[in-house]
């Protein structure tokens, strides 16, 4: 390559691979003699990328050789450390960087001083402080400085703005001008204000004393004006040069002059970046770095070497011709077959997610068929990458997301956090029960009994809420026996519930850092989860010290959560060797024979354009900033890079978890380009194949339940309930009490109508029971309900219902005790033996009438049954009672009952709450059953049912009453849904 005055600037075009065309041509140039290479010092954007091109160095060789020094000079983002080579260039003046977590936790501090409670607290405020220091970031790597906030021009446009962005904006002021102060004070800058120092300092000693050997800066596109500086000098050192990777050198001076300024206004006054300026077209940004390094597109030369995985010359002017800008694209029309053909290049389209990462799987798994062949998923979507990942392992497949999982998707990281949600919510069962059966939690040889006893306290705590704090665990641990394992775990947990209202956030992290350790070991230290997980509490603790910051304990989870969402955790060694999974910052300057792109859909690739909350467009138009939709740009530009590749598909879903989704406008360009040539591009087979994988032979339809156990096994107790499940779901009956299964409810769940009669029998039993019952039960309710730990909302919701029934039921009892009615049981539990099978139940109250007969009561906190279904035999409760009571099967109590009556809480006809409601056919009633004739009928019913089920051997049906209301504990079980849907979807059918 012949060396030419001015700065050498070269373009790798998209379809050439940029990595490997790269070394190709370095190779030859710097690779004279055993050390040639070593002498040379490559600028490069990322980590990442000194990876890329390690990799690619390795390909080209074969054998060993020396690589050139490298070294991270910053990338898209900024959010790359500088790398070593600056440093030592004598730039000890240069102020050392600030901290950016203590940064951060110290502009919340600004905030509240400045704004006081409006500012907010905890999570909320430290969600601004950290968006505020972004901002001040992105102004420094634009060269802003913070007295140009305070320009005459800027100043007059905030003051024609909404008074919301006024106050952002004095704000934004004021926080900044602390944070100058306290920098000042310890002789610090921000970080992007040292790199942008040790740029100039760099160029200006290069410029001065050019460095003894060369110097290449390749595939970096940051634009900010002290790496456009940088790389000017680079690209004018003797045997230096600036590669940028595929920049558009067959773009017409038309179509690059309708880009837009990009950084160059035409007249002095002007904004440098005008509401024309094409800030979504992939080529804005390298124009916006040409123009700062004030480098002509023409000076620009094509490099000379192309790479392993090179795609057909004619891919880069398709692509030329596919991202022009909107005035441009009207050429479409015109633009012959071969402009627009783009072979090798295929679209795919899956109905949801799940078809799309099940179809890529198909499509790595065929690709992988041929040997030596790469393949690489880009997505920016990391739930599809994850899925993706899992579909693979099926053909053992082992695949690593190169952008890595967020902290708190790790093991550790999300013990951390499961604390951290215990002590927000003081112990609740969800939380609680996660973290106590976390894989790490109780780690080592004791893990099977830890485990045990976790479950056991789990079915223990099922239902309704205990109280706040550890306390109630400890009583209900102890009435399951589990009191000795339960003071371990408490012992380990105590720490967390000794905080006060506010507390160091430094004291927090020590805290949540021992009780963790104490609850896992040091397994929890171990894994690469671990060691990330230490770093991030070693830095927010350290920060936190020198910040002073006070945290309360219940805004701890959410603070934990905002700020170990920003930390990506990378497996320490890679997976299958062949493919790769990218984000998009990791696939830049990647390359594979095979590219796939997922998730092509608009606010994901490319996502959606946000505003800056703090500082208004007009102000950041005004200083030079590119506003929000400049990210579009750089999203187009790395699908461009992606499109070089020999092979493409371009993967979207018609829709996500929440609903139809558009496809990104990348896809809709390719469409439309591609024209009447867009059928033979779509890629259908691995679509097809992905649906067969799950779509199994259709299975026949479930039969309907019908078991017929043996004599032995029906020879059960029959409850006083369980008779009307036999007659009405002989199924449920035989679930129950054949096979003995219980529902079980869940954790924290909301008060179900069980929980809700359990409270209220319990209210009227220690009322009846009180010395002195009068004007009690309102007090005793409340006593019972404390003990129930009542959550406060379910009580302002209830109460007043329960409280006016109480007090219907509690005038109903002392009128019939003045007329003479006495109380004989409460509670009470009583059985019979009726045709050798045992009868069983309990009363929720006896009364013995003036007359001597007895009146059998039942609380209900809903409606009662209906005379209908009494009389048709399907709610026999009080009529059994009855009959264990005329067989002498309540202690102390004897006598034949001739009253039967339903005690509701619901509200009766004239609007009260609370009446009695007897099922009895007399007066204008027309269901029932007689009163003379109600025990007969009873146990006619029994005998029925008796001889049907359980002396008999007719099966037990599912849902042999579909037309009664029914519990659904065990629809799942009959798989209810099958075989109904096979009869027609009509539960009438199943009769």
């Amino acid at each position: 390559m012949p060396e030419r005055a001015g700065p050498k600037v070269y373009s790798i075009a998209a379809h050439r691979g940029f990595a490997d065309a790269l070394v190709a041509g370095l190779v030859p140039r710097y690779g004279q003699g055993e050390l040639g290479l070593a002498r040379l010092t490559l600028l490069l954007p990322s980590r990442r990328t000194v990876r890329t091109v390690t990799e690619a160095f390795v390909r080209h060789s074969g054998t060993g050789l020396l690589l050139p020094r490298m070294a991270v000079v910053g990338d898209l983002d900024l959010d790359e450390t500088l790398g070593p080579l600056l440093d030592p260039l004598g730039a000890a003046d240069i102020p050392p960087a600030a901290d950016p977590t203590r940064r951060w936790l110290r502009l919340a501090h600004f905030l509240r001083e400045v704004e006081g409670d409006a500012a907010g607290k905890g999570a909320a405020l430290l969600r601004r402080a950290f968006e505020m220091g972004r901002t001040m970031d992105r102004l420094i790597a634009e060269d802003i400085a913070p007295i140009d906030l305070m320009s005459d021009r800027v100043i007059g446009i905030v003051g024609d703005l909404a008074g919301h962005w006024t106050d952002n904006t004095r704000t934004f002021l004021k926080v900044q001008q602390y944070w100058i102060a306290e920098l000042a004070t310890r002789g610090e800058v921000d970080a992007p204000e040292r790199r942008n120092r040790l740029f100039d300092h760099a160029a200006r000693r290069w410029r001065e004393a050019p460095p003894a050997h060369a110097v290449v800066a390749a595939g970096v596109t940051g634009a900010s004006p002290a790496l456009a500086r940088l790389l000017r000098v680079v690209s004018e050192t003797e045997r230096g040069s600036v590669i940028l990777p595929d920049l558009d050198l067959s773009l017409s001076d038309e179509v690059w002059d309708e880009l837009g300024t990009a950084g160059a206004p035409a007249e002095h006054d002007d904004p440098p970046f005008g509401r024309g300026d094409a800030v979504t077209h992939p080529q804005y940004h390298l124009k916006l770095l040409l123009n700062r390094m004030s480098v002509s597109r023409a000076e620009v030369l094509p490099w000379h070497r192309s790479g392993v995985a090179a795609a057909p010359p004619e891919r880069s002017r398709a692509l030329s011709s596919l991202f022009l800008p909107p005035g441009a694209s009207a050429a479409w029309v015109d633009l012959p077959a071969e402009r627009r053909r783009l072979a090798g290049v295929r679209l795919m389209e899956t109905a949801h997610p799940g078809e799309e990462a099940q179809a890529i799987a198909v499509l790595i798994r065929e690709a992988l068929e041929t040997s030596e062949r790469r393949v690489a998923l880009v997505t920016p979507d990391r739930g599809l990458a994850a899925r993706v990942v899992a579909h693979l392992q099926r053909w053992g497949i082992e695949a690593d997301d190169t952008a890595g999982r967020p902290l708190p998707q790790t093991a550790a990281g999300r013990l951390l956090l499961l604390l951290a949600e215990v002590v927000s919510e003081q112990a609740a069962p969800v939380p609680l029960i996660a973290l106590l059966v976390h894989p790490l939690a109780g780690s080592g040889e004791g893990r099977a009994r830890w485990l045990e006893q976790a479950r056991r306290l789990d079915l223990a705590l099922r239902g309704p809420r205990l109280g706040a704090g550890l306390a109630p665990l400890a009583t209900r641990a102890a009435e399951v026996k589990l009191d000795r394992w339960w003071a371990e775990v408490e012992a380990v947990l105590a720490p967390l519930f000794t905080l006060g209202e506010a507390e160091p956030l430094d004291r927090l992290l020590g805290v949540m850092a021992q009780v963790a350790e104490a609850l896992c070991g040091e397994t929890l230290w171990g894994g690469a989860d671990g060691r990330a997980l230490s770093g991030f509490i070693e830095d927010l603790r350290e920060a936190a010290a020198a910040a002073a910051t006070l945290i309360e304990p219940r805004e701890l989870h959410a603070v934990l959560r905002d700020a170990m969402d920003r930390v990506s955790v990378r497996p320490p060694w890679g997976g299958h060797p062949r493919v790769s999974i990218y984000g998009l910052l990791e696939a830049r300057m990647s390359r594979a024979d095979l590219v796939v792109c997922g998730g092509l859909v608009e606010g994901v690739w490319p996502a959606s354009p946000a505003q800056d909350s703090l500082l208004p467009p007009a102000v950041l138009r005004a200083l030079g900033v590119p506003g929000a939709d400049f990210r579009i740009g750089l999203s187009a530009h790395d699908l461009a890079s992606a499109l070089g590749a020999p092979e493409v598909v371009l993967s979207w879903a018609q829709r996500d978890e929440s609903g139809p989704v558009i496809p990104s406008r990348f896809v809709l360009r390719v469409s439309a380009m591609l024209g009447d040539q867009l059928h033979g591009h779509v890629e259908g087979e691995c679509v097809r194949l992905a649906r067969k994988l799950d779509d199994a032979a259709p299975v026949p339809p479930h039969p309907r339940p019908q078991p017929r156990p043996s004599p032995a096994q029906r020879r059960v107790d029959v409850s006083v309930t369980g008779l009307d499940r036999l007659r009405g779901d002989p199924y449920q009956f035989y679930a129950s009490a054949v096979l003995g299964l219980r529902s079980i409810d869940a954790l924290d769940a909301e008060p179900s109508a069980a929980w809700k009669g359990e409270v209220a029998h319990l209210i009227m039993e220690r009322w009846h029971k009180a010395a002195e019952p009068k004007d009690r039960i309102q007090a005793i309710a409340g006593e019972v309900l404390d003990e129930k730990n009542a959550h406060p909302l379910m009580r302002v919701l209830w109460w007043p219902r329960l409280s006016a029934a109480l007090q219907t039921f509690e005038r109903r009892v002392l009128d019939a005790k003045a007329e003479g009615r006495q109380v004989l049981g409460i509670e009470a539990w009583g059985d019979m033996q009726y045709r050798g099978v045992r009868i069983h139940g309990r009363a929720d109250r006896i009364d013995r009438k003036p007359d001597g007969g007895l009146v059998v009561v039942d609380y209900k906190t809903g409606q009662p049954p209906t005379g209908r279904r009494v009389q048709e035999g399907f709610a026999l409760q009080l009529g059994l009672v009855g009959l264990i009571a005329q067989d002498g099967g309540f202690e102390g109590i004897a006598g034949t009952a001739d009253a039967f009556e339903y005690w509701s809480m619901a509200k009766s006809k004239d609007g009260t709450l609370g009446y009695v409601f007897e099922p009895v056919r007399e007066g204008k009633k027309k269901f029932g059953i007689p009163r003379e004739a109600f025990l007969p009928e009873t146990a006619r019913f029994l005998d029925d049912a008796l001889d049907r089920w359980i002396l008999g051997d007719e099966a037990f049906t599912a849902r042999l009453n579909p037309e009664l209301g029914s519990y659904a504990d065990y629809d799942q079980l009959m798989r209810l849904d099958e075989w109904i849907t096979a009869l027609g979807n009509r539960p009438e059918d199943a009769a």
